[in-house]
């Protein structure tokens, strides 16, 4: 008997390991899988190194894309979509089963095998769905890369033109300190009085403690710009990239709204939602069809041997359920759809408002360059001139300052929301990838 249990249960077993080894790729799943693969080696050839003190923005912004958590928490939801099609487009596990009759002795003893086939159909929809699934998270993987590469730039931003506005504080505070030596000097001759040196020196102070809050806001801004590379409280803090050169605008605002209805991964990512929506429908018409079950069992204590198969299916009599189901896949297509139409308007929304931002900056930039700058200097050395020949008071010469001082400070301003506004328009709405992002081409 031992010998006829091996004689059955060996080849039962044998044929179960060899027929469960692999199952058939579903259409998109060998290419899905290489996309994740060809991501994984973009990130794995650029490794993390530490962020030089004089990198550049570009580096900067590469650092963070292979730093920041939530691209790799986003880039892991990918992956594990695409996983997923293998799961749904497999069948399911074999079962061994074991039945046996004991009354006194064990009278019958029937080790078996079964397995439960999906309708057809069924496993294919499944796995369509679950592509239509990954092809949205990848869209996800992407808004996270923009984003992040967003965010560095909108933190460093601010930061980088800090040390302009505290360069030009020191220059006016260099300024002043000349205009408080030319207060006591009128002073000293009988032109002025000890007014004028105690007005010099209140706008110093004033000056001066505006400086030292500058300063202190240095470690906000810097934690700001840690956060946005991914790195933790406790690191060290990064330097902060060379300053580039202020990039002229050069927009063609209708190529670029073309590109951002092609290129914006907000509305690849909705339009994959609608396809998702479009396999689930797929999926509740096949759930109409029945499932299967078919098996075998072998009654190894009858002499001869009894094999004993099994075939079953399920009913799907439930038809409100199905219906119900049905109508749930076609609603969520519906709300997809206007989810796509939603974010279509509010891109062109987005797109004017930076754009207008961008010309606004421009316009802004050109007049301070232009003419405000160099007619505040002209007026500023003029009342420097006519104070001394005591053809004016100390007041002109302070408001003349003060003027000079707020349009440098406009200047920089303008520097800052015009770069913001270029990398929203470039890298949010228009959905322009840096350089060397790792991202499908």
């Amino acid at each position: 008997m031992k010998f006829r249990y091996r004689h059955i249960l060996l080849p039962l077993l044998s044929g179960l390991l060899a027929a469960g080894c692999r199952g058939l790729p579903a259409a998109g799943e060998k290419s899905a899988r290489q996309e994740v693969a060809l991501i994984a080696r973009q990130v794995a050839a650029a490794s993390v190194p530490a962020l030089k003190a004089d990198a550049s923005l570009g580096e900067t912004v590469a650092f963070a894309l292979r730093q920041q958590p939530q691209v790799a928490a986003a880039y892991a939801d990918w992956a594990a979509s695409v996983e997923q099609i293998t799961v749904e487009r497999s069948l399911p596990d074999p079962k061994l089963t074991f039945e046996f009759y004991l009354a006194d002795t064990i009278t019958s003893l029937m080790p078996g095998l079964a397995m439960d086939i999906p309708g057809p159909g069924k496993l294919k929809a499944r796995a369509t769905l679950a592509t239509a699934v990954s092809r949205a998270k990848y869209f996800q993987f992407e808004t996270a890369v923009l984003q992040t590469a967003f965010d560095v730039e909108k933190a460093y931003y601010p930061l980088s033109f800090l040390e302009e506005r505290l360069r030009v504080n020191r220059q006016s505070l260099a300024l002043l300190t000349g205009l408080e030596a030319l207060a006591r000097t009128q002073d000293e001759v009988g032109k002025a009085t000890l007014q004028d040196v105690l007005r010099a020196q209140i706008e110093q102070e004033k000056l001066r403690n505006e400086t030292a809050n500058l300063e202190d806001s240095r470690h906000v801004l810097m934690a700001q710009f840690k956060a946005a590379l991914g790195l933790a409280y406790n690191q060290p803090d990064p330097g902060i990239p060379v300053r580039v050169g202020t990039v002229e605008s050069g927009t063609n605002d209708a190529a670029w709204f073309d590109a951002a209805l092609k290129q914006n991964p907000r509305l690849r990512e909705l339009a994959a939602e609608i396809k998702v929506a479009e396999a689930q429908i797929a999926v509740a018409r096949k759930d109409k069809v029945p499932d299967f079950s078919a098996g075998v069992e072998a009654d190894v204590k009858a002499s001869p041997v009894m094999w004993n198969p099994q075939f079953s299916m399920t009913l799907p009599v439930w038809r409100d359920k199905l219906a119900a189901e049905l109508a749930a896949a076609k609603d969520a297509k519906r709300a997809a759809e206007a989810r796509l139409a939603v974010e279509q308007i509010a891109l062109a929304a987005d797109f004017a408002e930076r754009s207008y931002d961008l010309r606004e900056a421009d316009r802004e930039l050109a007049l301070l360059h232009d003419r405000l700058l160099p007619r505040a200097r002209q007026v500023l050395e003029a009342a420097r001139a006519a104070y001394r020949s005591g053809q004016t008071d100390f007041l002109n010469v302070i408001d003349a300052e003060r003027t000079l001082l707020n349009f440098q400070l406009d200047e920089i301003a303008a520097q800052t929301g015009r770069s913001l506004a270029r990398a929203e328009l470039q890298l949010v709405v228009a959905g322009v990838p840096p350089a060397n992002a790792p991202l499908l081409k």
